[in-house]
């Protein structure tokens, strides 16, 4: 009985703790998700100065079906920031994906409802590799990240043997390429993504887990939180995640590559920074980073309709980075909270 009530107890003040914490930055968080927002808002009308397309409903279906891929890649990254990691294997687990998905499933095969889940199962292995090395072999997660995405890759190019092979499944097309009730199905799904993301990492007690081990992972363990579980579980759903949108990419474009995933990794931790995450960990909102999925696409779309080089692209992102790490500095919101008093 003692022991029950020490470990609700703990439970309790957890719950509390969690509480304080949420209080305490939600106005940060609050700020920087609005602030993300309304920048996307400024930056997607305002582009109609330069061209008359931009702006218009039909490059905001566009700004939406190639944002998915970035907002699911954010979820995953963003989860594993949240808990002080960070995930370097994405490009190598997006190209897993889609490779295993033609190769495995291709074009009118069957089978392909339980095979799509087989694939996804592999890339959460890559998830769970990384994660041992990070929690008991205590590699840092950079480190044991690259590493993974290095074995990966180079698995990859001895099993293609340089030239990926096979079709599109019939489902990644109809993801893809469908519509639902008239609504392009990438948006459908992207919203229902966002929601029960949304959800997931705010609202629900796993949420609050990651959200308590990212602040302090000592205090976290004192309070029964199940840290090794919940430290492993960000990494699976990252390589899940990554998985998922490499097979997205192949009903996008009808086919894989060997460097399909190599395009998303800076901006899958930029668009979780500009959201208004720690890159330290311990402090982020999903929907932050859905605005800077959504911002980094935006600004992709204007450099592509402007004819600049990719290059720009890169270095706009890395800039919008360090920006983003000087204007969410502590000092930054104490002295808002100090003008506002």
């Amino acid at each position: 009985m003692k022991s029950t009530s020490k470990s609700s107890s703990q439970e309790h003040n957890l719950a509390q703790t969690g509480d304080t914490r949420v209080s305490a930055k939600i106005s940060r968080e609050t700020i920087s998700t609005l602030s993300v927002a309304i920048l996307c808002l400024v930056l997607l009308f305002s582009a109609r100065l330069i061209n008359p397309a931009l702006g218009s409903w039909s490059q905001i279906e566009t700004v939406l079906v190639l944002g998915f891929f970035l907002v699911v890649l954010s979820f995953g990254q963003g989860l594993v920031i949240l808990t002080g990691g960070l995930d370097l294997s994405l490009p190598a687990t997006i190209t897993l994906g889609g490779i295993l998905a033609t190769n495995w499933i291709g074009a009118g095969n069957p089978d392909e409802w339980y095979l799509l889940p087989a694939v996804l199962a592999v890339c959460g292995l890559v998830g769970l590799a990384s994660a041992i090395g990070v929690i008991w072999l205590r590699v840092p997660p950079f480190i044991m990240t690259m590493a993974t995405s290095i074995i990966v890759a180079s698995a990859l190019l001895g099993y293609t043997r340089g030239t990926p092979r096979g079709t599109a499944p019939d489902m990644a097309v109809a993801l893809m390429k469908g519509d639902i009730l008239g609504v392009p199905a990438p948006i459908v799904v992207l919203i229902i993504f966002v929601i029960v993301g949304w959800l997931f990492q705010s609202r629900s007690v796993y949420g609050r887990y990651l959200y308590a081990i990212g602040t302090n992972i000592e205090a976290a363990r004192n309070a029964a939180v199940p840290v090794t579980a919940m430290r492993i579980l960000p990494y699976v759903l990252s390589a899940i995640c990554a998985g998922f949108v490499g097979i997205a990419l192949v009903g996008y474009s009808s086919g894989a590559t060997l460097r399909m995933g190599d395009d998303y990794l800076l901006p899958s931790i930029a668009s979780v920074v500009i959201g208004g995450s720690l890159i330290l960990g311990g402090r982020g909102t999903f929907l932050g980073s859905v605005g800077g999925a959504l911002l980094l696409t935006i600004l992709g779309t204007i450099i592509a309709t402007l004819g600049l080089e990719f290059g720009f692209r890169t270095i706009i992102e890395g800039s919008i980075i360090l920006i983003a790490l000087l204007l969410l500095r502590e000092e930054l919101f104490q002295k808002l909270r100090s003008l506002k008093s």
